[in-house]
């Protein structure tokens, strides 16, 4: 559940670098292999895994594992198509042998990846290389990763990281997590649990156990902290979890009100969200290290889904005092509000991008639901989805993708992806029914 319809539950208890669209370019013999994802072609990029080469007996339980992570880290981009095993002629049998590039070349591979990996006492290390076949060169320096064999997945990240990272020329998103609401039961009493996972849905774990209701889990900027709203005493309130000691806190509680909608600051010193008392609702901040509250609006209206811009300057906030739901920029520390929504409908969730240049949405208009984005000025708003009900945007750490809920007449709500020209559409594999997700910034 995001937050358009916690509020209303909360309610009912209380009474791109440039904008532009992104698709690969085919790689150009007269240059370097480079997907321009400013370009507007979508015809994914073909590219060869060979299958990595294991060093001991104890490497091989893995190899074939670590080649599926990584292809399909790639392949689920929408920018990279994998030639499978199958039609491959060429072999790589040593990262340290000249690689046959005419056999790549006839299976029309674009690019190559081929790796290594071995396991001694308890740690595993892995070595890449990645060749731009239509040149015949290597690109970029090999690297490894090394650490405890059950780090495996992660490592396999990394190398799709990286992969991603030369092609494209900007950051990967797969060594990431997702934070959510994973919801059991039937619809009139569900149980809700935070849950956390790999981008890709893998390493499934759950952060609480369900005897409350929870929504909107938010990452702190280092991954390792999250801020949700509980209904734990009944009522919601804010609860800071340290995900690796399990330690909660409650924060921002103030006798007679309720507190929910929290953000960290970019720095992660400050927590913004909403606070509700006598009929209205405010936005406060409040500093983690001294315990300082500071009201940052004062207005007869609903001011709530609070989010810092990269730099920490400035926040965006959904608010209905122009008489419907609309987004409005304000300074950090409070002061004038400037609408930025103009459009036909009613506006939620904003969120900041990572980038600074784009703010992502969700829209009601008509009776459907939308995930949008718009420059931070509100100019070139663009829709990206459109469903009986999308919502709840978080954005990946490189700003070109963005994960929200979908829940269709009748059926569970779902994860789902876009990215930021509205290609790519696909659902995120959970066990169960989810929702509210929030993306994690790439892990150290």
């Amino acid at each position: 559940m995001t937050v358009t319809r916690t509020l209303a539950l909360l309610l009912a208890l209380i009474a791109a670098a440039a904008f532009a669209p992104i698709g690969p370019a085919r790689a150009q013999s007269e240059g370097p292999l480079r997907i321009e994802i400013t370009e507007g072609v979508i015809e994914p990029m073909p590219f060869a895994i060979a299958p990595f080469i294991a060093a001991d007996s104890s490497a091989e339980d893995y190899t074939g594992r670590i080649t599926r992570v990584i292809a399909n880290d790639l392949a689920s981009t929408g920018l990279f198509r994998e030639i499978g095993r199958d039609a491959h002629i060429g072999r790589v049998t040593s990262l340290d042998a000249p690689i046959q590039y005419a056999d790549w070349r006839a299976i029309n591979a674009q690019a190559l990846i081929a790796g290594r990996a071995s396991v001694s006492g308890g740690r595993i290390t892995l070595g890449f290389r990645l060749f731009d076949v239509v040149s015949g060169q290597q690109m970029g320096q090999g690297l490894e990763f090394a650490g405890d064999v059950d780090d495996w997945r992660r490592m396999a990240h990394k190398i799709a990281d990286e992969v991603y990272s030369r092609i494209t020329g900007e950051e990967g998103y797969f060594d990431t997590r997702i934070v959510f609401v994973a919801e059991t039961g039937p619809a009139e009493n569900r149980t809700k649990r935070i849950a956390i996972m790999d981008q890709d849905g893998a390493n499934l774990s759950y952060l609480t156990d369900g005897s409350a209701l929870v929504f909107a889990p938010r990452f702190s900027p280092t991954g390792r902290r999250i801020l949700f709203t509980s209904y734990d005493s009944g009522f919601p309130r804010i609860v800071l979890l340290d995900i690796t000691t399990m330690r909660r806190q409650i924060i921002g509680e103030q006798e007679g009100t309720m507190t929910f909608a929290p953000r960290f600051s970019p720095d992660g010193d400050t927590v913004v969200y909403s606070l509700s008392v006598g009929g209205t609702t405010d936005l406060y901040s409040l500093d983690l290290t001294n315990g300082q509250r500071r009201q940052l609006t004062n207005a007869p209206s609903i001011a709530t889904a609070p989010s810092f811009s990269p730099d920490g300057r400035r926040i965006v906030f959904e608010s209905d005092r122009s008489g419907s739901s609309q987004l409005y920029i304000m300074p950090a520390g409070g002061g004038e509000a400037e609408r930025i929504s103009f459009g036909q409908g009613r506006y939620g969730t904003p969120v900041w991008s990572p980038r600074g240049d784009l703010i992502a949405f969700t829209k009601q208009h008509e009776g459907r639901f939308h995930i949008g984005v718009m420059r931070v000025d509100g100019s070139e708003e663009r829709l990206l989805t459109a469903s009986f009900l999308d919502e709840g945007p978080t954005w990946a750490p490189n700003g070109r993708v963005i994960m929200f809920t979908r829940q269709n007449a009748g059926g569970d709500p779902a994860l789902y992806s876009v990215d930021i020209s509205g290609r790519n559409l696909r659902r995120v594999p959970t066990e169960t029914a989810a929702s509210d997700p929030a993306w994690s910034p790439s892990l150290p």
